[in-house]
């Protein structure tokens, strides 16, 4: 039996990394060439692959929910195109066992996608990001790049953030408590060093309640809760962080007073991913014994996309309805993976 148990799972598996291979390289290729478009200055042919690079470990962790799902349609419907499944039941092996051994290889895509969503994924997109920033930018000018950040009435926009702790084209806006223009600083770079902040090359305007008054300085102090961790967080989007991150993220618009629902939708998804992962290897196991026992592979991978899609489209319409009606987002995340195992187990139960 465990070698039967192996049998399942390696063909259950050979079937997802080749989905998740095959979609992930197509994703890439589009990406790819839809850089191209955007090439400029020192951003050459060289850097727009470097980028599209780096972010295959995101687009993988992304895919592995649909090619656990599709794979496993391709493993089991295989099996069961050449009568293995049939044989398989013969022997007296029970139905719910297959579904443990299929289940087995989306446990390891669920620890890989982990490590990737946790660590490698999010490290090598800030390198990504900040390198693609940098290369486009011609003379110190960045044309539409860069990120907005709050912290409490001073509004901040950086051109370019690198990780370890230096900012570009760094643009400070004060407003007193009338939300009334104080004052504005522009800096062309801000450096993090020990456990404060200097900015270089500041122009400030300040209105000294008659007039703007303008001040340059060479170097300038900068007192700000900003640390090197947080700025690794800001230069993403949500769902490009970590579940730390996201968690770290959210905790601190929450202390300034802003709006951290959608942060923390996006930690939710995270968290409950592999719970998806497992209700559509569940749902298309079901498809295998159940309605889709004797079509056509084609057929198969076919209906994998129709479900995946109608899943997604479903996570995607709660997700925003939960921040706007105010209800759980662990509701909103969960409610289509609840479904996926409903409908599997019972289809599963009739036909055992």
């Amino acid at each position: 039996m465990v070698k039967l148990d192996r049998y399942i799972a390696r063909n259950v598996f050979g079937a997802m990394m080749i989905v998740l291979f095959g979609l992930v390289a197509m994703e890439s290729l589009f990406a790819f060439l839809a850089q191209l478009d955007n090439m400029r200055a020192q951003y050459t042919v060289w850097n727009v692959f470097l980028y599209t690079v780096l972010l295959v470990p995101k687009k993988i962790y992304s895919f592995i929910p649909f090619a656990a799902l599709i794979g496993c349609l391709v493993g089991l419907g295989n099996m069961a195109s050449n009568c293995e499944l049939v044989v398989i039941r013969a022997a007296g092996v029970s139905l719910w066992r297959i579904v443990v051994s299929a289940m087995r290889p989306a446990l390891v895509l669920v620890f890989f996608g982990v490590l990737l969503g946790e660590f490698f994924a999010p490290m090598l997109e800030q390198v990504a990001e900040t390198h693609r920033t940098i290369s486009r930018s011609a003379g110190g000018v960045y044309a539409g790049e860069g990120m907005w950040h709050r912290e409490g009435n001073e509004f901040m926009y950086f051109n370019a953030v690198q990780p370890g702790g230096v900012l570009y084209g760094v643009s400070l806006y004060t407003f007193n408590k009338n939300m009334q223009l104080e004052q504005s600083l522009f800096a062309k770079r801000g450096i993090f060093q020990g456990d404060h902040w200097i900015l270089e090359g500041v122009k400030r305007s300040s209105f000294d309640g008659q007039r703007y008054v303008v001040e340059e300085r060479l170097i300038e102090p900068w007192k700000t809760t900003l640390t090197t961790a947080l700025l690794r967080v800001v230069i993403l989007k949500a769902d490009g962080l970590s579940m730390t991150g996201l968690k770290t993220y959210s905790d601190y618009l929450e202390r300034q007073g802003l709006d951290s629902g959608e942060y923390r939708l996006a930690f939710w998804i995270k968290v409950l991913q592999p719970l998806s992962v497992f209700s559509l290897v569940m749902i298309s196991i079901s498809f295998i014994f159940g309605p889709l026992r004797s079509v056509s592979m084609g057929l198969r991978v076919f209906s994998g996309v129709i479900v995946g899609i109608i899943f997604t489209v479903l996570q995607s319409l709660l997700g925003p309805l939960s921040l706007v009606f105010g209800f759980s987002p662990v509701l909103a995340v969960i409610i289509p993976s609840v479904i996926c195992l409903v409908v599997g187990a019972v289809i599963i139960r009739r036909v055992a």
